[in-house]
C-alpha cells in the first residue's frame, strides 16, 4: 500500500484526482456509506454501513467495478443495495479527492491499464520485486505485482500458505500455491 500510494501522489492527476487526494480510513468510509444509505432512505441501523463497506471491499479486492457488481453480482437485496451504495460511494471519493485503502492497489493497476508507458517505467524502476507474507495477498495485490514484474520476471516471494491469516480481507492462498 506504501509504494503505492507513492506512486499514486506522483500519477493521481492521470485518474483525475489531485496529487494531494485523501486517504479515507475505515472510519471515514464508513461515514459516507452511512450518508449514502441515508440519502437512498435506507436506515443505518438495519443496514449497516460496516456490511456494506465489506461487500464493497471484497468487490475491489477481486477488480469488480461497480458496473460489474451492478450487472453480474446482485443476486439479493443486499446485494441491490450495496450496489447503488457502491457507485455512489465511487463518485463521492472522486468528487471529494479521497481515496480509500483499497483503493491504492485498484487505482494503480487502472493507471498501468490506461498508461503503458507508466507501467514500463515502474516496471524499470523496480527489476527485482521482493514480497513478504505473499500468503496473505489478495487479487488486486497479485495482479499489480505481476503487472510490474512482467518486463524483468525478477520476482521473489516469501510465504506460508499454512499461516494464511487474512482469508477474511480476500487473501486467496492460491496466489503463493
Amino acid at each position: 500500500h506504501s509504494i503505492f500510494s507513492k506512486i499514486l501522489r506522483f500519477e493521481a492527476d492521470k485518474l483525475g484526482f489531485g496529487k494531494d487526494f485523501t486517504i479515507y480510513d475505515t472510519s471515514d468510509s464508513e461515514t459516507v456509506i452511512k450518508q449514502i444509505l441515508q440519502e437512498l432512505n435506507f436506515d443505518p441501523k438495519e443496514i449497516k454501513p460496516k456490511t456494506i463497506r465489506n461487500k464493497i471491499i471484497d468487490a475491489k479486492n477481486q477488480l469488480i467495478s461497480p458496473v460489474e457488481y451492478q450487472s453480474k453480482f446482485v443476486s439479493s437485496t443486499l446485494d441491490d443495495i450495496t450496489s447503488k451504495v457502491f457507485n455512489i460511494y465511487q463518485s463521492s471519493l472522486k468528487q471529494s479527492n479521497a481515496m480509500d485503502f483499497d483503493d491504492l492497489l485498484v487505482k494503480p493497476i487502472e493507471l498501468f491499464d490506461n498508461h503503458p508507458d507508466l507501467l514500463e517505467r515502474f516496471q524499470d524502476r523496480f527489476k527485482y520485486i521482493l514480497i513478504d507474507e505473499y500468503q496473505d495477498t489478495n487479487h488486486a495485490q497479485y495482479k499489480v505485482t505481476k503487472m510490474l514484474a512482467q518486463k524483468y520476471q525478477n520476482i521473489c516471494v516469501v510465504g506460508d500458505d499454512a499461516q494464511s491469516i487474512y482469508s477474511f480481507r480476500g487473501a486467496d492462498i492460491s496466489n503463493i500455491l
